[in-house]
């Protein structure tokens, strides 16, 4: 996935925001599982979904 951009995920509906970040909380648990198996490949990736995930919330938050 490339570099998030906030503009381009304001545009979306809400409903393709919350699937997008419940895609993201998987993703983000198995990294998690990686990691402890010491088989993360791109942990920076970490930091990316993090981020990406409260660019979605707080957009999520001001919509309602």
């Amino acid at each position: 996935m490339a570099k998030y951009k906030p503009k381009d995920l304001k545009v979306k509906t809400i409903d393709e925001l919350k699937e997008q970040l419940k895609l993201l909380r998987k993703e983000q648990f198995n990294l998690r599982f990686q990691a402890s198996n010491g088989q993360n490949e791109n942990p920076a990736r970490f930091k990316f979904i993090r981020k990406e995930i409260a660019c979605i919330k707080t957009i999520l938050n001001n919509a309602v």
